[in-house]
């Protein structure tokens, strides 16, 4: 037993308290189904979701990259990447593909998605460019969040599919329950000067690591 725990705290490591991830990247660098970052938050409820972070990849496949998810929802915000030049954002389980953007691989890209549950309208930010607006469902998520990035949870904290697994670098991740006004999101596409998320802060994060994911410069890996 004594064994079985130890091999347990290697295997995952806990941030508790929240770390300053200025300058830092998580890095993933394998195909796997069971690595993954974990974010910590005691929040229970969203009414709005907005999600910005950087990620670089040289992945044409299919892959999840941000993935929450409650006892009611599997996917209640998700943001994964299909096998096109698309993005796809779910909510509550429903989702809407943001069509003929571009990936080119090896390359910084900037994201952020927003989703409003009163009224169902998604939009996401690539690169600073703005897309339409979709809409996706109504309601509130509610409820204990997982939420995983490098990995698309299937059911409530795992049911990782490899071939779905993120390979990569992701950094300056930011989460808010609010709608984050088109001025924010450019001040944070900029990296200027904008309100850190209430949700997930990157200058303040918590999280746990499972597997070989490792926390770098970004000096180390421009």
């Amino acid at each position: 037993m004594e064994k079985f725990v130890l091999l347990m705290v290697m295997f995952a490591t806990c941030w508790a308290t929240p770390q300053d991830l200025t300058g830092k990247v998580f890095v993933f660098p394998k195909q796997t189904n069971t690595d993954h970052v974990k974010l910590l938050t005691s929040k229970k409820q969203f009414n709005s979701v907005t999600v910005c972070f950087r990620f670089l990849t040289d992945l044409s496949r299919e892959y999840g990259l941000f993935s929450l998810a409650t006892p009611s929802f599997t996917n209640d915000f998700l943001l994964f990447k299909p096998n096109s030049d698309a993005m796809r954002m779910h909510a509550l389980d429903a989702h809407t593909d943001f069509l003929s953007l571009q990936y080119p691989p090896n390359t910084w890209h900037s994201m952020c998605g927003a989703w409003r549950s009163d009224n169902g309208l998604a939009q996401l930010w690539m690169d600073g460019k703005p897309s339409i607006k979709r809409f996706i469902k109504r309601g509130p998520i509610r409820g204990a969040p997982i939420t995983i990035l490098g990995q698309e949870q299937d059911s409530y904290g795992g049911t990782f599919d490899v071939n779905q697994s993120f390979l990569g670098m992701i950094s300056q991740l930011h989460m808010w329950d609010y709608a984050l006004s088109h001025g924010e999101i450019k001040r944070y596409m900029d990296n200027a000067n904008f309100t850190p998320g209430n949700v997930f802060n990157w200058r303040a994060l918590e999280f746990e690591i499972t597997g070989d994911i490792f926390v770098e410069d970004m000096s180390e890996v421009m």
